[in-house]
């Protein structure tokens, strides 16, 4: 195959796999209205003529599951479709390369890995109920993406040519993936736990997809361990291969760079966290908070620094947009 029909297979793999992450949400989306308590039901239940009912009737429940099966399946042949973009990306320079060249495939990596994570952990850790949030984010991204981050298939730069590029960015990408996954629980422990200070304060039992959702204590602890197995892998992208790839590309291992100063900002964020609940004993509310100050500055240094800042030695990593150029 050529480079010009490698790259416009990616291209096509990247709409296909962003529809099918759509058709996803939409499954998913069903999913949880069919958990929504009838209008009927809710009205008998607060006039006190009939009891909350622990679970949904067996036909709505086999619905429920039957679309939970189906939205997870979506997700991954989207996330499948998904690599088959990011491989595309690869053959399409002259020579081959690893698709890590600008934001945009930069991007692509990124949310593959998360979709990647969830579909990997989906069983073992019971994310069912994560499924719309991690395709509704995938596939907001994805547009982003291909909106305004999208740049011609081109070879790599002098500075990216590097074996350390493999090594620091799938480090990076794994991390930036975990961190994601830990934040949306983080976010999901915020919601629920106001939901349930509203079902007390009215007298009632959690209901609808919220109800779906972990305890607050799983939630937490699940929050911890994805947070704890990607502070170590962050760590070793951020302090390690990156001041090595540095001092290999510009003679330094820590240049102050805009990029490098927001990624050791992320790393501080998250030992705080982690200590914060090793030694003082933060959890709940206080250690999602600071989860989602986390997850806001890894992201923010992920896409904003590269379009906010015009002196990082890592802006050959992407073209700022027209909107921001002009400015």
């Amino acid at each position: 195959m050529k480079d010009a029909t490698w790259e416009t297979l990616s291209n096509q793999a990247v709409a296909v796999a962003g529809l099918v992450y759509f058709l996803a949400l939409l499954v998913h989306l069903a999913e949880w209205a069919a958990l929504r308590q009838p209008a009927a039901d809710r009205e008998l239940v607060a006039a006190g003529d009939a009891p909350a009912p622990a679970a949904p009737p067996p036909e709505r429940g086999e619905r429920v599951a039957f679309l939970g099966r189906l939205g997870f399946l979506l997700t991954a042949i989207a996330c499948a479709v998904h690599f088959v973009s990011l491989v595309g990306r690869g053959m399409a320079a002259d020579p081959n390369r690893v698709p890590w060249g600008n934001m945009y495939e930069f991007t692509l990596t990124g949310t593959f890995i998360v979709a990647l994570l969830y579909v990997v952990l989906h069983r073992r850790f019971s994310l069912g109920w994560m499924g719309p949030l991690v395709v509704g984010f995938v596939v907001t991204t994805l547009m982003v993406a291909v909106i305004w981050l999208h740049d011609s298939v081109a070879p790599l730069t002098e500075a990216l040519n590097s074996p350390w590029l493999v090594i620091h960015v799938v480090s990076a990408a794994i991390a930036t993936g975990a961190f994601t996954l830990g934040g949306i629980a983080s976010i999901m422990y915020l919601v629920r736990m106001r939901a349930e200070r509203r079902a007390a304060a009215a007298d009632r039992e959690l209901s609808g997809w919220l109800a779906r959702v972990p305890q607050l204590d799983a939630l937490d602890r699940l929050a911890y361990r994805v947070h704890a197995f990607a502070f170590p892998v962050w760590t070793f992208a951020v302090l390690i291969t990156g001041p090595i790839w540095a001092h290999e590309a510009w003679s330094r291992y820590w240049n102050w760079d805009p990029k490098e100063v927001w990624a050791f900002i992320t790393w501080v964020v998250y030992a705080g966290y982690l200590h914060a609940r090793a030694t003082a004993g933060w959890k709940g509310r206080r250690a999602a908070m600071l989860a989602l100050v986390g997850v806001a500055t890894l992201w923010f240094n992920f896409i904003g620094i590269n379009y906010f800042s015009t002196s990082s030695q890592h802006s050959y990593a992407a073209e700022r947009p027209a909107f921001l150029a002009e400015r």
